[in-house]
Order: C-alpha cells, then structure tokens, then sequence
C-alpha cells in the first residue's frame, strides 16, 4: 500500500511538473528579462487562429502573473470605482476568485493610464499587489488575505504604475510620486518593514518612475527619477548611484556583469523637438485678418515636445501656450516677441541632455561619472517599452513599431528595421524560441525571428487595444487586452 501510494504521489508530481514546468510570477517573467524559458508558442495566432480560450477581464493595463495553476491580474471596475485583484484558472480562464480591494480615492494619471496597472507578483504560496490608488496587499492563492500597507494616495502625472517583486524574503516596492519617494523592502509573511530607503531626488511632472526593479547578485538595481541606483538587498543601502535625464519609464534588464537601461526623456533627442518658422513663414500661412501679427487663435497647434507623426498617444506632446509668446499681454504676437521667443527655446534646448541606451557595470560603488557609463545608442529609445538583452545582443523596440539591435560587447548597431506593428507602443517585447513578440498599442503583435538576418514572420491582429506585456509560459502566450485576458497555443494545457 505504502509502495502503490508513493508511486502515485510521485506520478502526479511529475504530472504536475511537466504541466506547469515554468512560472510568470511578475512583470516580464524571471527577473524582469522578458525571456521565456523554454518552449514554443504560436507563431500565428488571434480570435481565429491557435485560440484556446478567451476570457472578459475587467479593465486594467497589469500583465498576466502565471503561477502553477493559477494566473493573477489587478483589474479596475471604472463605473464602480471599483479595484480588485482577480485569481484564475490556467487552464481554461475560469475566475477561482475576486478580491476587492477598499479605497477612499482612485488615482489619476495619464489619459492613457489605467488604476489598475501595476502588475502582481508570486512566490507560488501568496500573491502581492499594488495599487497607487491604496497601496501593497498581499493575499494567499486561495484568495485569504495575509496582510496590507495602506499607503496615501499616489500623486503624479503618468500614473503610479510600479510593479513589485519578490527577493527571498522579502517584497520588494518602488514608490515614486509627488506623496512620497523610497524604496521598501517588507517581510513577506507579516508585511513587517525590514528597511525603507527615502529618495531625495527631485519628482517632476515630466517623472514617471514605472520601472520595476531587478536583481543582480545581492544588490536591488533600480531605474529611478533621474538616476539609475544599485541597493544591498539585506539592508536597503544605496550600492551605487549614476545620475541621468530620465522618466524612468522602463525596466532595466540584466546583461552579463553589466545592467542596460533605457533612459529616455521628452526632449532627449531632435525628433522630439519641433522646429519654429520664421516669423514670416508663420503669418504667411496662418495671419488671417493680414495684421502683421498672430492672435491666439491663429497660432497653431506647436509643441515644447511632440511624439512623431504615427505614433500618437492621448496628451501626444507639450504644447505652447501662447501667453508665453505674448509678452506684452495685448492678445497679438509680434515679430520681435516671436523672436525673443525663438531665443529663449533656443537657449533652453541647448541645455537639454540627450538619453540614451546606456549599460553600466553591476559592480561599481559611490557615485559614478559619465565615464562609468557606456552609451550604446542616443536614437529611437524607447519612451514605455522595456529593452531585452538575449545571445549577445540588446533589443528595443520605440512607438511607430521599429526595432533597433545593438552588440552588446562592441556597441555597434547591428541593424534597425520596422516590426510591421504601428502607432504607440506601451507593451514590453519578449522572447520565446528563438522569436521576439513585440505589441502596438491597436493590438497588433509582430513576431520577428532573431538573429544575423532578422525577418518579420507576421503581424497578428488581435482587434483589441493592448497596453500590458504579454507572459509566455509553456508554449503559450497569455495577452491582456483592454476588454479580456486570452491564452493562445497550439495545445490546450491538460
């Protein structure tokens, strides 16, 4: 009996094993890579095609978090204010459950933000969520609550959008926002504080502080408000500190001994910054009563910043405003206000500080100089799109759909080309076998196969708005949409 009851225990383990050999158990699966472990997934999929089963979701930009058996998301009810963090089956999408999570205000950001974006983490026994609008809650997998860290309501322009992660443990937060600004570490049993590092640089408007942290040996490697630092994990002491023009949008990824960030801001680069005409180019097309000046509504539509045309976004730039052109305040722009203006944008503009795609060595100390930092690429960086390094080489993909692949080791670009996506782009990229999976913000998901010569396979249409990451996990892709959560492959899970 004894023999017969072990054999069995140990055929469904390796059942069970072989199942569900790979985990998703945060934002962009293990450490943050975007790199999926093993496995093949579709290449051609959609509503139609490797399909197998779609699932209405409420609202939320948070990725899927795949555990064992189970897939998490944070969703957003916004008839009902309502936010919850929902449980279901991997298997065929079934809810298990849904926990609502108490609120006395919802968070504003972006237009293009959702309350409900931060993705959740999982160490197979608890699942921990954040919410700006509330703060860390941390629940079982059968959906008890274990513990919470009621935090004040988070304050900025783009939305608190931080993921947590899991170091042993411990839960690991990024908090950045106009409320407050540290990097917490909690007992992930009781939610106890094990230390909290305050932040002392300046948040902005133009600050978005999205990026989840890393790891890298002992230390916590975090994309921060103008900075990119390195934490000792046991006691939350800065490491190291390099100090950059940055959103801090993305997620920083691990290459060899080296952390490659995306710093990226709104006027790094010339494609981001519109040129002024001369003052008699702009009242030939746009002085319509022939005074020899510009009233307010004869200025056009101009920009401090502006995304490039075909990858608009709600709240697309920076406008100017034109009370600051029209100094003197009588309703009309002038030549020489108009050239006074053309000085001052030209005099601030050589004051902006280019971004770039930038690797810095893990094992540094102190505060590092320019010197400590090898900038591996200054065009097409990526405002939102997390970068993944994969066999040598660092990928990014920017709004408009176009893919840029850098050497790591030379810093040469190797080549840059158009993934057949269009329009904005909020998802990350990601690898399986071999294929890069990179999504617009339409829903269309492109797969590129990698390598010497890189080819677009195809473009799906998903017919959906996607702005969260995809998983992949066992040969399947699990895509959130703005409407539900599908699963595509070529087999059903058993």
């Amino acid at each position: 009996m004894r023999i017969a009851l072990l054999s069995t225990l140990i055929f469904l383990a390796t059942m069970s094993s072989s199942t569900y050999s790979a985990d998703w158990a945060q934002f962009r699966g293990p450490n943050g890579s975007g790199i999926a472990e093993g496995g093949s997934p579709p290449v051609e999929f959609g509503p139609d095609n490797n399909q197998l089963w779609r699932v209405p979701v409420g609202s939320g930009h948070s990725s899927p978090c795949v555990v064992g058996d189970s897939i998490f998301l944070t969703t957003y009810h916004d008839g009902q204010k309502q936010l919850a963090v929902v449980c279901l089956n991997r298997k065929d999408g079934a809810v298990r459950w849904r926990r609502k999570v108490p609120h006395k205000q919802i968070e504003k950001g972006h237009p293009s933000f959702n309350p409900a974006s931060s993705t959740p983490v999982s160490d197979g026994k608890v699942v921990v969520a954040y919410f700006g609008s509330y703060g860390l809650i941390c629940f079982d997998m059968n959906g008890a609550k274990q513990w919470d860290i009621p935090m004040p309501l988070a304050k900025s322009y783009g939305g608190n959008a931080i993921s947590p992660i899991i170091v042993d443990d411990k839960v690991i937060h990024y908090r950045g926002n106009f409320s407050d600004h540290y990097l917490l570490a909690v007992n992930i049993k009781t939610g106890e504080e094990i230390w909290k590092t305050p932040l002392t640089e300046r948040f902005s408007l133009s600050i978005a502080c999205t990026a989840t942290p890393i790891v890298a040996d002992d230390k916590i490697i975090l994309h921060a408000a103008n900075s990119v630092k390195a934490f000792d994990i046991a006691s939350g002491k800065i490491v190291w500190q390099a100090a950059c023009k940055t959103t801090a949008t993305s997620t920083p990824v691990l290459a060899g001994n080296e952390v490659v960030v995306a710093t990226w801001n709104q006027t790094g680069e010339s494609a981001l910054t519109p040129v002024y005409p001369p003052f008699e180019d702009l009242l030939a097309e746009n002085d319509k009563d022939g005074d020899k000046s510009i009233a307010k509504s004869e200025l056009p539509k101009m920009m401090i910043f502006h995304r490039s045309e075909g990858t608009e976004a709600p709240a697309n730039g920076m406008p100017l405003r034109f009370d600051w052109i029209d100094s003197n305040k009588n309703g009309k722009i002038n030549q020489q206000e108009w050239t006074n203006w053309q000085s001052k944008s030209e005099q601030r503009r050589a004051q902006y500080k280019p971004h770039g795609m930038i690797a810095i060595n893990v094992n540094n100390e102190g505060e590092l100089g320019e010197d400590q930092l090898r900038t591996l690429e200054e065009q097409g960086i990526p405002e939102v799109p997390s970068p993944l390094y994969y066999d040598g080489f660092v990928y990014f993909v920017k709004n408009g759909g176009i893919i840029t692949c850098i050497n790591l080791k030379t810093g040469k670009r190797e080549y840059r080309k158009r993934t057949g996506g269009t329009g904005t782009h909020y998802a990350s990229p990601v690898i399986a076998n071999g294929n890069m999976y990179t999504t617009s913000g339409d829903g269309d998901i492109s797969v590129i196969r990698l390598g010497t010569d890189p080819e677009v396979l195809t473009t799906n249409k998903i017919g959906e708005q996607v702005y969260a990451t995809p998983a992949i996990v066992d040969s399947i892709i699990y895509v959130r949409t703005h409407k539900a959560l599908y699963a595509f492959g070529k087999n059903p899970l058993k």
